[in-house]
């Protein structure tokens, strides 16, 4: 789609550039490839990007010389990148040249997709800045936190007095709050913004990599180790390290990260000699850590060198009056992405917007949105157009209109009455139409797997189409 973020992959690796495309592609991304420096110059300068991942030895022109390349070019666009040789001197370098993020081979393709998705969400940040003093009446000028709201407006405010300082932060609050944007906020006013943000998702790393992954390892450290590994606490030397959901880390791996902050220096696995560190922590975490450490899975000594400074990010029920707002910045949002007229959110909508308790907060608030701008019909979003859960967790079905049952039994016979089997097959048709067949994203739009879609068409008698390459 025209209006989905372009990204730019360069690697001289056919299988490599290949396999990194379809990752990136399959994650809504739009892609485009070059197999050498010199040609990924060309295509960039032709071409609006909005993010650049290079391998690092490459023939002829460097990952690093590509680097130095985009930034003439476009200062502000992010660089990723990829190595399987890299050093700490390696790593300090790519970062004051401007790379946005620096990552060793062998790494997994969900670590690629969350690095990516972490440096286009900062850019986008760093440029909302610039337009900071243009946002008129109280809504608060960064396109990421959208709020009218007097207690989030006084925690920012708080926010950026204390962005300066090297104090620790707990982000803490439930699900879907936000609690990185809160995370990228501090970071952006602080005076660490021009070095590097580095972010670590200690639920999605397996506890017997998370070690390695923070604090990096030395070649031949173990089975497997034949290159050294550069960790996180190194790459964000300087700069600022988010412990994204700290509660789910292991509890012995929670006294040496409880080392390192008191020490500032971190052991690599393998390694001789500590290595001095520079970096401000910030950590989040949607449990209650006090009561962790009832349970003895959370260390007390760690908790409060984490929370110097605390942060309790309030759910989006305690704050009723930002629903409709980030509503309506969602429905822009999606209608651009998926080049649809603006619709218009009826006063019903609403009524049930403010009426609902939104246990999943702004995350499921964006996806009810996304959902309803593509299923919507005449550019008006309906109630039934939300299909917001029941507390039993069934969808909530009061008050559909007439009309909108006729259009989902619009391909029933005249004589079958309309079932729920009939209103669901048409419904899964319906958006899948609307996103060219793509089953990842009808499957993400109606809230239901890819393996549960690929069951219903194979149910409904549809050979399975392999649309989503």
């Amino acid at each position: 789609m025209p209006n989905a973020e372009r990204l730019l992959i360069v690697d001289d690796d056919s299988s490599m550039r290949m396999a990194l495309y379809e990752s990136l592609s399959s994650c809504g991304y739009e892609v485009e490839t070059a197999e050498n420096g010199a040609d990924a110059l060309v295509k960039f300068k032709n071409g609006r990007f909005a993010g650049v991942v290079t391998d690092m030895r490459m023939p002829k022109m460097s990952g690093m010389d590509v680097l130095r390349g985009v930034k003439r070019i476009s200062p502000e666009t992010p660089v990723i990148l990829i190595t399987a040789y890299g050093t700490v001197n390696t790593a300090v370098e790519a970062m004051k040249e401007g790379a946005s993020e620096f990552i060793m081979k062998p790494f997994s393709l969900d670590d690629l997709e969350f690095a990516v998705k972490n440096v286009l969400a900062a850019n986008v940040q760093l440029k909302s800045d610039k337009n900071e003093e243009e946002t008129e009446g109280n809504i608060y000028p960064h396109k990421e936190i959208i709020t009218q709201d007097t207690k989030i407006l006084g925690l920012l405010d708080m926010l950026k007095s204390i962005a300066k300082s090297k104090s620790s932060v707990l982000i803490q609050g439930e699900s879907g709050t936000g609690k990185e944007l809160f995370a990228r906020f501090v970071y952006r006013h602080s005076n660490r913004r021009q070095m590097p943000f580095v972010a670590v998702n200690c639920a999605a790393i397996p506890a017997q990599l998370l070690e390695s992954e923070m604090f990096g390892y030395e070649k031949g450290a173990f089975t497997g180790a034949t290159v050294k590994k550069i960790g996180k606490f190194e790459l964000a030397d300087g700069g600022t390290l988010l412990l994204d959901e700290i509660s789910e880390m292991d509890i012995q791996l929670q006294a040496k990260l409880l080392r390192v902050i008191q020490e500032s220096e971190v052991d690599r696995l393998g390694g001789k000699m500590p290595v001095a560190v520079d970096v401000r922590i910030i950590a989040t975490t949607n449990a209650d850590l006090q009561n962790r450490i009832l349970q003895k899975t959370f260390r007390s000594d760690l908790y409060y060198r984490l929370n110097v400074i605390p942060v309790i990010v309030p759910p989006l029920r305690e704050r009723n009056g930002d629903i409709i707002i980030l509503a309506e910045h969602f429905i822009k949002k999606y209608s651009e992405v998926n080049e649809k007229k603006e619709p218009i959110l009826t006063a019903e909508a609403k009524s049930s917007l403010m009426a609902y308790s939104w246990p999943g907060n702004v995350r499921e608030l964006e996806n009810v949105i996304e959902r309803a701008v593509l299923i919507c019909q005449n550019d008006q979003i309906m109630p039934s157009n939300l299909f917001l859960e029941k507390d039993g967790g069934t969808t909530n079905r009061q008050a559909i209109p007439q009309e909108h049952e006729e259009k989902l039994s619009q391909n029933i016979d005249d004589d079958k009455s309309s079932t729920l089997y009939e209103m669901e097959k048409n419904m899964i048709f319906d958006t899948l139409n609307k996103v060219n067949w793509n089953k990842t994203k009808a499957s993400k739009i109606l809230g239901i797997s890819v393996r549960t879609m690929r069951n219903k068409l194979n149910e409904y008698g549809i050979k399975d189409v392999n649309t989503d390459d």
